[in-house]
């Protein structure tokens, strides 16, 4: 396979690989957390290989050995309701954009993949994972819920389990991911990227227009009123004193206690 010039799109390196782009979360030091630069790179990475005719699908992965991607970066987040709807709302388009992009695009998932990064996981059209992989929705530990995975998460895993997770919070393997129906296989850490680009030239050799046909017709009826739902309640959410005290002892790398009322 061919490989493309290599770019930086925010803090996500963008290369081609014959007909196949791939973007990686290259902020390790933070676990590839969703920060500004990680979120603009996404945006402009499935923007670019959707705009570009010679990419046929995208892989998504994370740089380092140990997270696909941790989820929100909570340093950032803001409890003033307007700012956090706001937040909410930004966070949205990029975890929906692997829905929202035309072609093919599979999450290679090499490590943790927690709160948003899970969602960015699900929002593609495949996962494969590493056997080292972990997948979770811990936000319940800060007093909060997953904006997106709550709206998805029950139409793969079904409503029993998907409020097991949310509102446990556990991690699950890689293993029990594919079990669940999460992820599409588990491949040893060491094959992932080659595994999942192979399969992402497989996708590729197929005719393109049909393929964007299976893709736009399986996602067909996504979002909606439930994603206008979540983004209008997680304000509600970040006024109550339980996520003060959630964020504030994840922050400060502590038990949280939260009131018992």
């Amino acid at each position: 396979m061919d490989g493309g010039a290599d770019m930086r799109l925010g803090s996500v390196n963008y290369e081609t690989r014959g007909k196949v782009a791939l973007l990686s979360l290259d902020e390790p030091h933070k676990l590839n957390a969703l920060s500004a630069g990680i979120r603009q790179g996404i945006l402009e990475g499935l923007r670019k290989a959707d705009a570009d005719d010679a990419i046929r699908v995208a892989v998504i992965t994370g740089s380092g050995d140990k997270a696909f991607c941790a989820g929100a970066d909570i340093s950032e987040f803001d409890f003033d309701p307007e700012k956090a709807r706001s937040f909410l709302i930004a966070a949205m388009e990029v975890l929906a954009a692997p829905e929202n992009t035309r072609k093919p695009v599979i999450s290679a998932v090499n490590g943790i993949a927690y709160g948003g990064g899970f969602e960015l996981a699900i929002a593609s059209d495949f996962i494969i994972a590493s056997d080292r992989a972990r997948f979770a929705v811990p936000e319940i530990n800060l007093g909060l819920l997953p904006g997106f995975a709550i709206v998805r998460l029950q139409d793969i895993v079904g409503r029993a389990k998907a409020k097991e997770m949310s509102m446990l919070g556990d991690p699950i393997s890689a293993q029990q991911a594919c079990e669940l129906g999460i992820a599409l296989r588990v491949v040893p850490g060491a094959d992932l990227m080659a595994e999942a680009l192979a399969f992402a030239e497989r996708i590729a050799s197929k005719p393109r227009l049909a393929v964007r046909m299976a893709k736009s017709f399986y996602n067909r009826g996504l979002g909606g009123d439930d994603i206008r739902h979540a983004i209008d309640g997680f304000p509600f959410l970040f006024m109550h004193e339980d996520a003060r005290e959630g964020i504030a002892a994840f922050l400060e790398k502590r038990p949280p206690r939260f009131n018992d009322r």
